[in-house]
């Protein structure tokens, strides 16, 4: 499932695109698991499990994946927490940064002379200066995703890939895959769907949150959207792997249509030949979470619908409650870190 909003933040009414990308499957030796976002075609047992290349032979599996689900709610907790304390610091540190180099372009300061780059690298300086945060934080996700992407095509990389880049209740990887299967994808147009949606989002996102909050909030959002998957799994006693970004975007998706709730969307290509057919954002995530929450009551198994609602609802959750009550009365937080990052005053 993939999403395609284009607003203009000046006018929460105006048309967006509303896209949905069909995924073709393409021949691989490798399992068909690994072939959608967040998917798992078959909910597997551990005897089904154990067929499957490089999972049942080079991944250990514990004996009750439900020992698990503890220790994952308590991760995803915890990480969530960290995340945006993390955001908190890390703002506080941009902030004080752009502070001091403002102070230094006075008069009264010594700059020190430097050379200005040349050639490529001052057209690729210029290029990413003339960037938004929002189209800054996106090509970072992109790369990252790239990069990951890269990886699976190395046969060397393989066990390593299947047990830290894929979540599975039953990996003998409890935390890690949490995070890393976020950034993990498998098929090439699975990963350019994911990408296109982010892109789409990440502009209006960030505008409203900043980088900084922004990132902790798609961080959390996928490592909840991977708990509510193993979640899903165990309550199903399945061994089924998942991987990929939508569970994030997800809470990005949701995120935005909360906060912009009347603005319009069409569906593309529909919107092509039926220009004025169009709705609201609200309406529209109304329609995708009653499609996941149909999913997992019914057990389609294209799509991990589990995680797309846990995305979901954490995006919901953050407009609604955490954006009033933690993130905006984060001032504890940065008081401590003020005291303790400012050197001790002596008489």
């Amino acid at each position: 499932m993939a999403t395609r909003i284009l607003l203009n933040l000046s006018d929460a009414t105006s048309q967006c695109i509303l896209t949905n990308v069909v995924f073709h499957r393409i021949k691989s030796p490798l399992p068909d698991v690994l072939k959608h976002r967040r998917s798992f075609r078959r909910i597997r047992t551990r005897e089904e499990t154990d067929k499957i290349p490089f999972i049942g032979n080079d991944v250990q599996y514990i004996g009750s994946p439900r020992g698990k689900l503890w220790k994952s709610f308590v991760f995803a907790s915890a990480f969530t927490g960290a995340s945006f304390v993390g955001a908190t610091i890390w703002e506080y540190e941009k902030i004080r940064s752009k502070t001091i180099r403002g102070l230094a372009r006075l008069p009264s300061f010594h700059r020190p002379f430097r050379t200005s780059a040349v050639g490529w690298r001052e057209q690729a300086n210029n290029w990413w200066n003339g960037l938004t945060e929002g189209q800054r934080t996106f090509y970072f996700i992109l790369y990252s995703n790239v990069i990951v992407y890269l990886a699976w095509r190395v046969p060397q990389l393989q066990k390593v890939m299947y047990k830290y880049f894929t979540n599975s209740p039953s990996s003998s990887a409890t935390y890690l895959p949490m995070i890393l299967s976020v950034f993990s994808h498998y098929n090439l147009w699975h990963l350019a769907a994911n990408m296109y949606v982010l892109h789409s989002f990440s502009t209006i996102a960030v505008s409203h949150m900043g980088r900084e909050q922004f990132v902790a909030f798609y961080l959390s959002s996928g490592v909840i959207s991977s708990f509510l998957s193993n979640a899903y799994k165990i309550f199903l006693s399945g061994h089924g792997v998942s991987l990929g970004a939508s569970g994030a975007i997800m809470g990005v998706l949701a995120f935005t249509c909360s906060q912009y709730p009347d603005m319009r969307v069409s569906i593309f290509p529909i919107n092509l030949i039926f220009t004025q057919f169009t709705f609201t954002a609200g309406l529209a995530l109304k329609s995708i979470l009653a499609l996941d929450a149909a999913g997992c009551i019914l057990r389609w198994q294209l799509f991990d619908h589990a995680a797309h609602l846990g995305g979901a609802i954490f995006g919901i959750f953050w407009q609604t409650w955490g954006l009033e009550n933690l993130w905006r009365k984060r001032s504890p937080i940065l008081t401590y870190w003020h005291e303790f990052r400012s050197p001790p005053r002596t008489n």
